[in-house]
């Protein structure tokens, strides 16, 4: 990061102290955002990304160590420095605990400030990936589909409740949102737990291909059946049998996998021989599965024997704040497959990241942090690593910040800036010195996102 490009947001609850950070960062060439307090700095990180956060611990309002926990909730790709009265050590423990990079005891040694600053937003981490939980899927350490959002913490609740026992269940939600990961926490979190996991995606087969997959065949029974097969139902015997995009079927088999369900007994193709199957069957759609019954394309009784217990899988957009968790253990894991020595995120990448809508969801996320992973040539991914749909999306939903109009822009803020520093924070006088309007100054703040960020 280039050292006349950073933005820091400095927090203090006593003007003074953010005036004169502000004068001594600003002589640096850095730009400064304030905040008097720690409800106004969450609010400000939620707003925007910030390079680097230099924020009091003791505030009235919300103190440090609390806004430090919600900044790491919204953004933990940007470094936080704690700046405090005196050396106590346990705050300072804490602090590091809860994810600051340093912290400094005031008054600040400017040089001491400006060398843990710098190194900071260098994103100094230590060396090495902390292992994977579950194998490489999206588990946390005590078995659960990452995700802290409302949302997520509801379904895992319901994950809970419905496990053990043999109900039938129906998980619904768009394409990528984890549904097959739904399927899975379930089986493994069930009685049966101990039995094989069979998943069968029936959009991917023909209907002939599909029957047999599912129920098995005889050796002959069709062109190139050269030997018997079981089919899922069979190979998932005493175990969980997961049918993903289940409205994909047509009515023909709907009725096949009715009589399944109703008598718990399969044929293989071309037998007569009839198997008993003592099945758990979990199916997933991304359809509208009532309507698809209403305009006759989807069996009503078949419907209501596989929709005992519904699960809806929220979209990404519904739980935006998992993005950093999600993203984080894809680095990792990507780096690990990869073997790259990527570390992380920078803080504005990950405010794209928070932004963008994600239409292909989850797993439109996984395949940008596993292209950016290999195409970086850094340690960390920044916005030039993300694919061109989501470079394409930022550049629509915001003015090009590069070339002429961009460096006038820039140089434009710094201005403003510098001279809101020098004035005391006062509009009236700033405007006067920059020989523009106190409303041409308090729009240019508000288009630069800065309307309230100097008193």
């Amino acid at each position: 990061m280039k050292k006349n490009s950073a933005k820091v947001l400095i927090v203090d609850d006593e003007a003074a102290q953010r005036h004169l950070l502000g004068s001594v960062l600003a002589n640096w060439g850095w730009l400064c955002a304030e905040a008097d307090d720690g409800e106004t700095a969450v609010e400000k990180v939620r707003q925007g990304p910030f390079d680097l956060v230099l924020m009091d611990v003791i505030m009235s309002k919300m103190n440090g160590l609390e806004a430090l926990r919600k900044i790491r909730a919204i953004n933990p790709a940007i470094p936080v420095v704690m700046l405090t009265g005196n050396a106590f050590v346990p705050t300072a423990v804490e602090a590091i605990k809860l994810g600051a990079c340093d912290y400094l005891v005031k008054p600040v040694d400017t040089e001491r400030l400006r060398r843990t600053a710098e190194m900071a937003m260098r994103h100094r981490q230590p060396e090495g990936l902390p292992p994977e939980p579950h194998g490489g899927q999206p588990f946390d350490e005590a078995g659960r589909i990452i995700g802290s959002s409302q949302p997520m913490q509801d379904l895992w609740e319901m994950i809970l409740q419905v496990a053990p026992t043999e109900a039938t269940v129906l998980i619904s939600g768009d394409s990528g949102t984890g549904k097959e990961l739904v399927a899975s926490a379930l089986h493994y979190r069930s009685l049966r737990k101990n039995g094989p996991f069979v998943k069968v995606n029936c959009a991917a087969l023909a209907e002939n291909l599909l029957e047999s997959e599912l129920f098995g065949h005889e050796k002959g029974a069709f062109t190139g059946a050269d030997r018997r097969r079981e089919g899922c139902f069979v190979q998932a015997q005493h175990g969980t049998l997961f049918l993903d995009e289940i409205g994909e079927t047509t009515p023909a088999m709907q009725a096949k996998l009715l009589r399944v369900l109703q008598e718990h007994e399969v044929q293989r193709v071309g037998s007569q021989e009839i198997i008993s199957v003592d099945v758990r069957v979990i199916t997933a759609t991304n359809r509208d599965l009532e309507k698809e019954v209403q305009e006759g394309r989807f069996r009503e009784d078949l419907y209501y024997r596989l929709n005992v217990v519904t699960l809806d899988v929220p979209t990404l957009r519904e739980r935006v704040g998992d993005i950093p968790l999600l993203a984080d253990f894809f680095i990792r894991r990507c780096a690990k497959r990869n073997k790259r020595k990527v570390k992380g995120i920078t803080p504005t990448c990950m405010d794209v990241l928070n932004r963008y809508p994600w239409p292909g969801n989850v797993r439109e996320l996984e395949n940008a942090i596993e292209r950016g992973v290999i195409l970086t040539k850094g340690e960390y991914l920044d916005v030039e690593s993300l694919p061109l749909s989501i470079q394409r999306w930022l550049s629509m939903n915001r003015k090009d910040e590069t070339g002429p109009e961009g460096t006038l822009r820039s140089a434009e803020l710094q201005l403003i800036v510098k001279t809101l520093i020098a004035t005391g924070g006062n509009k009236s006088e700033a405007a006067r010195r920059l020989q523009i309007t106190r409303k041409t100054l308090l729009n240019k703040l508000k288009k630069y996102g800065l309307d309230s960020s100097l008193s």
